[in-house]
Formats: structure tokens, C-alpha cells, sequence
């Protein structure tokens, strides 16, 4: 039987992690933010009051329902406010030791029947139940980019798991007015092991066919109807997650398709990562 979380901590205000802090507070979810530096506090403090703002203007909110979302948010650079929350969503750096690192110290920390979960897009959740003393704790909880907007979250059980705090979770991502899945801890769980070798396949067509990226999406959103083309779609991710995703599954399956392919990877390295920098594929109005 799944309890209640009354208050949600989220460790981690990127762009991932503040999106998801916003889904929580608007739906009505006391919610702890924590970031590792006061300016990094402020930034997604600023991120989602312009984003509560912009629904009052669209009419989505009232302005009293913004206030009001805002109200239930507490940001914090002390991981110790975290104690009294039922559930604790990481959503830092996608990188294997930092995560374990963090999920040893939250172990520590917070009370012996808060759940741990992860938003990682395709590290192991089991390594990461490893690091702690309490491995049956230890959730997946993949939210999508943008948080607020699209509706799945990718549920991810390990062998450890205890089912009451599994559906617990589970049952947490449907009060928020998420669309949970319930998935196994398999590389890429569900979207990203499709996904991922898909557009790394559109990538490769671009020098094999001499298509441009604009003559590319527009085949993939007309020819297919897709409501965004492969390369939007990258730069929205993000080029340096998509390629660090495409690196880590490919580790995982040994699957060629899930290497990430040579153009990303310079795009990368000199620095086109997509919406977020100005430039990728496209460029963009920062």
C-alpha cells in the first residue's frame, strides 16, 4: 500500500531539477530545493518564479495560485534541511561517483523510511541503491525535459526495492499530475534505450544523405509526424547530455547505434550544445 509524502526534497536546481521543484509546489507539495552555492540558489529561484509568472500571464494560474506555489518552495545550500521530507529526488550532474557519493551522504542524513530517488537518464539506479545502507529505499524517477511540461516519468524498480516505498513513489509522480511507467533497471529503461540509437541514426543521415538539419526535421515532422525534428529535439536535450547518455548505454550494450556519432561529439567539444548555449543545430536567441 503506498503512503502519502507530505514533503518532497530535490537535491540539484539545473534545469532539470528546478523544473521538477516547480511541478511539486504546483501541485500543491511543500517542497526543499538544495543547490550547492547561494548564486545557484538565487538562479533557480529566479528560473521558476519566471516560470509561475508566465503562467499567470497565459492564464494557466491565478496570481494568488502562483503566490501560493511559491509559498510551499524552500531553497536552501544546507543538505541538513532535507530531514524532514518523505522523498528526496536527486537531479545533479550525470555522472556515477558524484550520485553515489551523494546518495551515501543523503543516506546518512535523512530518516530511515524517506525514499532516495534518482532522475538519472541512464546510469544504474541498482549501483546507485549500493551506495547506501538501505538499498531498498532506492528508486528511479526519470522526469523529462522540460519538467513542467511533458507528462511522463519513467518509474524504475531495482532488485532491492521494497514495493510499499516503489508505489509510494509511483503514486507520487500521478498526485503531481505526472503520467508514470513502472520499468525495470535496464540501460536507458524505456525511452532513452529506444530513443537514443534513433536519433544518433538521424545524426549519421545528415553526412550520408547531404541533408541539412532543417531538411531533415522537416521530414521526420511531415513525413513521420513527429512534433519535433531529431535535431530540435537534440539541441533541446541538450548535445553534451545527449552524447554523455549515447556514451553511457553504449558502455552498457556494446550496441553500435548507441555510440554517439562523431559530428555530436565535435559539437560538443567546441562547445554547440544546443538552446542552452545559442547554438547547436539551429541557432537560438539567448
Amino acid at each position: 500500500m503506498a503512503a502519502e509524502v507530505g514533503r518532497v526534497g530535490v537535491v540539484g536546481l539545473g534545469t532539470m531539477g528546478a523544473g521538477i521543484a516547480q511541478v511539486c509546489v504546483q501541485a500543491g507539495v511543500e517542497t526543499v530545493g538544495v543547490e550547492v552555492a547561494p548564486e545557484l540558489v538565487e538562479r533557480a529561484r529566479g528560473r521558476i518564479t519566471h516560470y509561475l509568472g508566465r503562467g499567470v500571464e497565459k492564464g494557466r494560474m491565478s496570481a494568488a495560485e502562483r503566490d501560493a506555489a511559491l509559498n510551499r518552495l524552500q531553497l536552501s545550500t544546507d543538505r541538513a534541511d532535507l530531514t524532514g521530507c518523505g522523498l528526496v529526488i536527486e537531479a545533479i550532474v550525470e555522472d556515477l561517483e558524484a550520485k553515489r557519493e551523494l546518495f551515501a551522504e543523503l543516506d546518512r542524513l535523512v530518516a530511515a523510511d524517506t525514499i532516495l530517488a534518482t532522475n538519472t537518464s541512464a546510469l544504474s539506479v541498482t549501483a546507485l541503491a549500493r551506495a547506501t545502507g538501505r538499498p531498498e529505499r532506492v528508486v528511479g524517477m526519470h522526469f523529462f525535459n522540460p519538467a513542467p511540461v511533458l507528462p511522463l516519468v519513467e518509474v524504475v524498480r531495482t532488485e532491492f526495492v521494497d514495493e510499499e516505498r516503489y508505489e509510494t513513489a509511483y503514486a507520487f509522480a500521478k498526485r503531481i499530475g505526472k503520467e508514470p511507467i513502472r520499468c525495470g533497471d535496464t540501460p536507458g529503461f524505456v525511452v532513452n534505450r529506444i530513443l537514443i540509437p534513433l536519433l544518433n541514426d538521424c545524426v549519421r543521415v545528415l553526412d550520408e544523405a547531404g541533408v541539412s538539419p532543417e531538411d531533415l526535421d522537416r521530414a521526420m515532422r511531415f513525413g513521420v509526424n513527429w512534433p519535433i525534428g531529431p535535431c530540435a529535439l537534440i539541441d533541446l536535450i541538450g548535445v553534451d547530455i545527449h552524447v554523455h547518455a549515447s556514451e553511457a548505454l553504449h558502455a552498457a550494450l556494446g550496441e553500435p547505434r548507441m555510440a554517439p556519432p562523431q559530428r555530436l561529439v565535435r559539437m560538443a567539444g567546441d562547445g554547440l550544445l544546443g538552446r542552452k548555449t545559442g547554438r547547436g543545430f539551429f541557432v537560438y536567441d539567448t
